[in-house]
C-alpha cells in the first residue's frame, strides 16, 4: 500500500485483511461473538486513544500563535469548510441505503482516521465512512502535484519541519526523544480516557486523550512530544482491522452502490471549499497555494509537506487544518446525536 501511494497505508492494508477474513468466514476463534468476528473492546478503545493523542499533540504553541494573529479569517474558513462538507453529507444521506449520520460523517472534512474510529459509536455505518473518507483523501493527494504546479509557490514564510505524506500513515517529526514520546502517549491516553469516562464524554476513548493532549501540547509542557511512529502504525492497523472485520457481502454491495455518488460529491466539496476558503485566507495574507492547501478537506500531513516543499507558510496551513480537525472531532458527537434524532423521527413517521 505504501508503494502504491495509498494514504494511511497501514490502515488500508489491515482493512483489506479484515475484509478478507470477514468474507471468508475463517478463522473461527474465541473472539467471535454471535455472527461477527471483532476486536476486544479494550483493544479498539486503545487504538482510538492513540489517535486522540496524535490529534491533540498537533496543537503546538506556534500553531496557537498563528491562529491568534489571523483568527477571524481562519475561523471563517474553518466553519465554511465544515458547513460545505456537512451539506454534502446530508445530500449523500438522501440515498435510501445511507442515513443522514453516515452521509455526514463520510463527507465531513476533518480527521479521516478519527472519524472512522468513532463513527460506529455515533450511530453511523463505520464501513461507508471509512471508504468515502479515504476516497476523498486519495483524490486530494492525486490532485495535489497538479494544483501545486498550477498555483505556483507559497508565500515564502518560514516553515517548521514537517514530514510524512499521506502514504506514510501521518507521521510528523518529533522534537522529543523516543522515550518521552512513549511516556507522553501512554500517560495522556490512559489519563484522558479515565477523565472522559468520569465526564461521560461521548466517544471518550478518542476525545478525552485528544483534549488532554491539546491542553498539554498548547502550553509547551509536552516539549514537542507526539505519538511514536511504531505505536501509531499499530493503532492504524487495529482501526483498519476493526472496520474490515465488520463487513458482510451485503454491506459491501451497499458501499459499492454509494461510491459513484460519493465521488461526485467529493469533487464538488473540494472545489467548493477552495472557492470559499481561498478568498477568506487571502485576508490573512496567505498566497493562493497556501490558502488552497489550508482549506483542502483532508490530507493534513500531505498538504503540510507540500507547503514546506513549495516554500509556503506551513504554520498557517497547519494551523487551519489542525483547528478544523479538532473542531470537527469535538462537534462529531453533537452532530451524531442531532442527525440520529432526525433519523428516528423520519423512521417513526414512515411507520405511521
Amino acid at each position: 500500500m505504501a508503494r502504491l501511494g495509498v494514504p494511511s497505508a497501514t490502515l488500508f492494508a489491515a482493512l483489506l485483511a479484515g475484509l478478507g477474513v470477514a468474507l471468508s468466514g475463517w478463522p473461527r476463534t474465541r473472539w467471535r461473538r454471535g455472527e461477527r468476528l471483532e476486536l476486544p473492546p479494550r483493544v479498539a478503545q486503545g487504538a482510538q486513544a492513540v489517535l486522540g493523542v496524535l490529534s491533540g499533540a498537533l496543537l503546538q504553541p506556534d500553531t496557537l500563535a498563528q491562529l491568534g494573529a489571523s483568527w477571524a479569517p481562519v475561523l471563517a474558513a474553518v466553519l465554511a469548510t465544515l458547513l460545505v462538507s456537512v451539506l454534502a453529507g446530508l445530500l449523500l444521506g438522501l440515498r435510501r441505503d445511507v442515513d443522514a449520520a453516515t452521509g455526514s460523517f463520510a463527507m465531513v472534512a476533518g480527521g479521516a482516521s478519527g472519524l472512522t474510529a468513532i463513527a460506529g459509536e455515533l450511530g453511523a455505518d463505520q464501513r461507508v465512512v471509512a471508504v468515502v473518507q479515504y476516497l476523498r483523501v486519495l483524490l486530494i493527494l492525486l490532485a495535489m502535484p497538479v494544483v501545486a504546479v498550477l498555483l505556483g509557490g507559497g508565500s515564502g514564510a518560514a516553515a517548521p519541519a514537517a514530514s510524512g505524506g499521506g502514504s506514510s500513515g501521518g507521521l510528523t517529526a518529533s522534537a522529543a526523544p523516543w522515550w518521552l514520546d512513549l511516556l507522553f502517549t501512554a500517560v495522556v491516553a490512559v489519563a484522558g480516557t479515565w477523565l472522559a469516562r468520569l465526564a461521560k464524554l461521548p466517544a471518550g476513548p478518542l476525545l478525552g486523550p485528544m483534549v488532554l493532549a491539546a491542553a498539554v501540547s498548547a502550553t509547551g509542557l509536552a516539549q514537542g512530544a507526539t505519538v511514536p511512529g511504531p505505536v501509531l502504525q499499530v493503532a492504524f492497523a487495529l482501526i483498519g482491522l476493526q472496520v474490515g472485520l465488520s463487513f458482510t457481502r451485503s454491506n459491501l454491495r451497499t458501499v459499492g452502490r454509494v461510491l459513484p455518488t460519493a465521488l461526485l460529491l467529493t469533487v464538488g466539496v473540494i472545489a467548493a471549499t477552495a472557492a470559499v476558503g481561498v478568498p477568506l485566507l487571502h485576508l490573512a495574507g496567505a498566497s493562493t497555494l497556501d490558502a488552497y492547501l489550508a482549506t483542502t478537506p483532508g490530507g493534513l500531513y500531505a498538504v503540510v509537506a507540500t507547503s514546506a516543499d513549495s516554500g509556503g507558510d506551513t504554520t498557517l496551513v497547519l494551523a487551519v487544518q489542525v483547528l478544523r480537525l479538532l473542531v470537527m472531532l469535538l462537534l462529531a458527537p453533537l452532530i451524531g446525536a442531532a442527525l440520529g434524532r432526525g433519523g428516528r423521527r423520519r423512521r417513526s413517521h414512515a411507520r405511521r
